[in-house]
């Protein structure tokens, strides 16, 4: 039997959360430029699965990767990491 391959694991924090049952979170990273040797902040949005809606704007959450739940949603919101204020 073939093993599932290892899942896309992210943190980011909460940008919208005005859909049902759908937050947006946006994961910003480092990039060092090939160049300039100069890091650069890069991020990106995605729309996560949140079931139970229990996020608020601004929150820190780690998502994972799933299978397709609707047109752009692919990733679950696994656990709240810290609350905003």
């Amino acid at each position: 039997m073939d093993e599932r391959a290892k899942r896309k694991i992210f943190s980011g924090e909460v940008v919208s959360t005005k859909m049902d049952k759908t937050i947006v979170i946006e994961v910003t990273r480092k990039v060092k430029h090939p160049l300039y040797k100069k890091y650069i902040k890069k991020s990106k949005k995605f729309m996560v699965h949140n079931e139970k809606e229990e996020c608020s704007v601004g929150d820190i959450v780690r998502i994972m990767e799933t299978r397709p739940l609707s047109r752009y949603k692919r990733w679950r919101l696994i656990e709240i990491v810290k609350k905003a204020k």
